[in-house]
């Protein structure tokens, strides 16, 4: 064998590899809290998106739209009449229950709701209160 061979020695190989394991070990581990809250964000915009349809069919079809939130099936459901509109379910680390309103009001056919009041959502990141305002049908989600 040649002494002027040019090369890495094995001790120079493993530091190497064990930099770029401790390196890949703790962005892995700096990517799932980034999930849970991307997953938090995108069940409230969904949850927003779909009340305002209910809102929207209500008043384009002239008929009511009843909101029912089930706590312990861990999902959610539009009806108008016998149709149904919207059934989501989501993750049962995310919690709905009841605050000022049961979990269930409906959209009259004017846009308005029947019950005002808040629920609460609970992630494993945060708390939400969902507020439904007296008048208009107006509401809208907050981080608490």
């Amino acid at each position: 064998m040649l002494r002027n061979q040019k090369g890495f020695t094995l001790i120079e190989s493993l530091i190497v590899l064990s930099i770029l394991l401790i390196i890949s070990s703790i962005t892995a581990f700096n990517f799932k809290p980034q999930y849970n809250s991307t997953n938090d964000k995108a069940f409230i915009s969904q949850l927003k998106a779909d009340l305002y349809y209910g809102q929207q069919y209500a008043i384009s079809h002239q008929m009511e739209v009843k909101v029912f939130f089930y706590e312990y099936d861990y999902k959610y459901s539009l009806n108008s009449g016998s149709n149904l509109l919207v059934e989501r379910n989501h993750s049962p680390k995310i919690r709905v229950s009841q605050g000022t309103i049961p979990l269930y009001f409906k959209f009259n056919s004017n846009g308005n709701v029947d019950r005002f009041g808040t629920l609460f959502i609970r992630t494993p990141q945060k708390n939400y209160r969902l507020t439904v305002l007296i008048g208009k049908g107006r509401f809208y989600v907050i981080e608490e």
